[in-house]
């Protein structure tokens, strides 16, 4: 594995990203298991084309019960939506479902009230523009406020990503069907905070690095304090794609 990083760390040495902020962040939550969710899936492989979005697809667990388990699946996906819900204050989890930078939540088959999410969102955009560089078995992380800067700690997250995932279901409710995703992502590592002002975050490269993954996303995201300590996802402040070398 460290000689694989390695040798990534070279071949990418100069990789770096453009500066230009995307559109939106938008998460699918879905699962294999539901029988409504193939329309999403598809949906969101054809936004996820548009360069001027970050189309994620986070499977969750809580529908393997139905005969299927789902082979993308995390259970701290499925904890993630609950959060979100918890943090909008409306409670309302389920699939297919997309949330919208953090904030707004819409069905995740239905491309004009998506569409309207996002443009709804692109008004104010983003607190931050981000710009990736892997260097020297590192990745680089540049970060600077588009607006008056805040003292308020975000999370600073790397994502790695299988940029597609096709899996044949053979059993429960969408039993016979082959479901091909987009930017399936393979775990959060959280790589350092972020304060509001002007800042450089080195992360070491193992960091964009999963099973089966072949890219990955950088986002910025609010933390919300939660009851018990605990912490829930906020807004998304900033997000990146990393560079397209592998």
């Amino acid at each position: 594995m460290a000689a694989a990083a390695l040798v990534l760390g070279m071949t990418a040495a100069l990789a770096q990203t453009g500066t230009k902020a995307p559109r939106a962040v938008l998460e699918l939550f879905t699962s294999q298991g539901c029988s409504s969710c193939p329309p999403a899936d598809a949906l969101v492989l054809e936004l996820a084309k548009d360069p001027t979005l970050i189309a994620l697809t986070m499977p969750v667990t809580y529908w393997d019960y139905l005969g299927w388990k789902d082979t993308l699946g995390k259970d701290s996906f499925a904890k993630r939506q609950k959060l979100y819900a918890k943090a909008r204050g409306d409670g309302q989890v389920y699939t297919p479902q997309i949330v919208i930078s953090g904030s707004s939540h819409a069905v995740g088959s239905e491309k004009a009230e998506i569409e309207k999410a996002v443009n709804q969102f692109a008004v104010t955009g983003f607190a931050a523009k981000l710009a990736l560089k892997e260097e020297n078995g590192n990745l680089q992380i540049k970060i600077a406020p588009t607006g008056a800067a805040s003292d308020e700690v975000s999370g600073v997250w790397v994502l790695p990503i299988s940029h597609q995932a096709t899996v044949p279901i053979t059993r429960g409710e969408n039993q016979g069907k082959t479901l091909t995703y987009a930017n399936v992502v393979r775990g959060m590592v959280r790589v350092g905070d972020w304060n509001g002002q002007e800042a450089t975050i080195t992360a070491p490269l193992a960091a964009t690095q999963a099973p089966e993954a072949d890219g990955y996303v950088v986002v910025i995201q609010a933390d919300r304090p939660g009851k018990h300590g605990y912490v829930m996802p906020g807004a998304i402040l900033a997000a990146a794609k990393g560079p397209a070398t592998r």
